[in-house]
């Protein structure tokens, strides 16, 4: 006598795993069907996953700008980011770009935009364009970026994803960042995004009187400071403990 678990096994015809495996392919291909046709139609796969960062990630930890947050909130991440990554692009973390770069951890992207407390109509400079992601964060918020990275495949990269996501105001140089882009200057603000060793006396006067600058500085030991412009010098507030690339300079000026 059969007992009852062999029963029902058998109740199952011989092509019962056949149609399960079928199934469940079908399955995974429409899943993946939806998704390349919303990104065809222009919809935006990563929301979910945005808004999740945005909540967790930053106004988490203490930004409160509200135009930081929508910024962060609304500019495409994983457009910058390299594909075989792509799927890590709204993790707490940094993420390797090629070229020795990375692009930086959301939170400091947005800390980082909070401090120059950006109301809406400045035009601010960028040392290191990287990615772009920072650019295009700042782009979401003023009229006017000019941006300047040293490795020119990275700023070609950059740009055909700025133009990708959809920002017309950002301007573009390779160079050195050390020289800064005095023919745009003076600027309401200016943010660097890799470390010089020392303050980068050059960039802080091609800012406006009472104009900002947020910049990473050290070698081993880096602190993220902020500095605005006086009349005859400046002041310097210390904001926290940082790790960022180095700062570089171009051959012909070491």
């Amino acid at each position: 006598m059969k007992s009852h678990f062999e029963k029902h096994v058998l109740r199952h015809p011989p092509w019962y795993p056949i149609l399960i495996t079928a199934t469940l392919f079908s399955f995974l291909g429409c899943q993946q069907s939806r998704r390349e046709s919303a990104m065809q139609q222009g919809e935006d796969p990563y929301v979910r996953q945005r808004h999740a960062m945005v909540s967790k990630q930053i106004a988490g930890r203490g930004v409160k700008d509200p135009r930081v947050l929508a910024a962060m909130e609304k500019v495409p991440r994983h457009l910058f980011v390299p594909d075989n990554i792509r799927s890590h692009a709204y993790e707490d973390s940094p993420l390797p770009i090629g070229y020795n770069q990375t692009i930086s951890q959301p939170y400091i992207v947005a800390y980082m935009t909070e401090q120059l407390v950006l109301e809406g109509d400045e035009r601010v400079l960028e040392v290191g364009t990287g990615s772009g992601y920072q650019a295009a964060v700042l782009a979401e918020l003023v009229p006017e970026v000019y941006t300047i990275e040293i490795i020119e495949p990275l700023s070609v990269t950059a740009r055909e994803q700025i133009e990708k996501a959809g920002f017309e105001n950002v301007h573009f140089r390779v160079g050195d960042g050390y020289l800064g882009w005095p023919e745009a200057a003076p600027f309401d603000a200016i943010m660097i995004t890799a470390a010089p060793r020392q303050i980068p006396e050059t960039l802080i006067g091609q800012l406006r009187v009472g104009g900002r600058m947020i910049v990473p500085v050290g070698q081993w030991h880096q602190e993220l400071l902020l500095i605005t412009k006086k009349e005859k010098d400046y002041s310097v507030k210390k904001l926290l403990p940082v790790r960022f690339v180095p700062m570089v300079r171009s051959r012909s000026d070491e």
